[in-house]
């Protein structure tokens, strides 16, 4: 549940290098102190700000960011609505509709950081996207990691180059994500992940070459995940990423 992609290493062959596989390996504490930050209390509170579709009605970069983008479809909103179900008061809109989010949605974490929910790609992606996503990327100097989700099922397609060329021309620092991993057999979950660690490991640059899985029903990797997202934003500054 916490290391769904170290759990695939018994499967690989013989001098499969699984290095990549535990680049991030937060101890208990680490993750103890990071399921902290989304727990809402009297004291600290998570809430949904506002949405946007320009970067002038975006709220104050007044804390640490981090992005969540994807095609239309690949699970976003469901993966932030696991994120924080630790605080289920927090309203994350989900749709069976493909192409819902059609704004950027901001989530403010205490005093903490702010996690932003960005439209889709691709099929049904807002008329705007390019200018709307660009500007945020370009122009967001406060935000620490963009979170780039793919379809664990079908992995690495078309439509997600243009979420990779975006960060790459950018040089926006970024790690892929892997949803819906609870729908896909062993052997296809296998084999998209040793397929997508190869192509960021020849074709990027700013991308971190461990991947994170993920199912936001079952939960697996959403602690990992929080892990991650605590410490890119300094607020676990003592956990290593190498």
């Amino acid at each position: 549940v916490v290391f769904p992609l170290q759990k695939l290493e018994r499967y690989l062959a013989p001098g499969v290098g699984t290095e990549r596989f535990r680049l991030f390996q937060p101890g208990l504490d680490a993750l103890h102190r990071a399921e902290g930050l989304f727990r809402s209390d009297r004291g600290h509170t998570i809430d949904y700000v506002s949405s946007a579709v320009r970067m002038d009605h975006a709220p104050p970069p007044d804390l640490p960011e981090v992005c969540f983008i994807g095609r239309s479809n690949v699970g976003k909103s469901s993966l932030i609505r696991a994120l924080f179900s630790l605080s289920p008061e927090v309203e994350v809109r989900v749709s069976k509709t493909p192409g819902h989010t059609k704004k950027m949605n901001f989530f403010k974490v205490g005093k903490y950081f702010t996690l932003v929910d960005m439209p889709g790609y691709g099929y049904r992606a807002p008329k705007d996207f390019v200018e709307m996503v660009e500007a945020y990327l370009q122009e967001r100097h406060n935000l620490k990691r963009t979170f780039l989700l793919v379809d664990g099922v079908v992995g690495l397609q078309k439509t997600d180059h243009i979420g990779v060329e975006m960060l790459e021309e950018f040089g926006i620092p970024y790690v892929m994500v892997l949803t819906k991993i609870d729908r896909a057999s062993r052997g296809v979950l296998l084999k998209n992940v040793l397929e997508i660690q190869d192509y960021v490991k020849e074709k990027t640059h700013g991308c971190f070459p461990q991947l994170f899985l993920v199912s936001s029903l079952r939960f697996s990797g959403i602690h990992l995940l929080r892990c991650f997202v605590a410490h890119v934003t300094g607020n676990l500054p003592t956990v290593e990423a190498r």
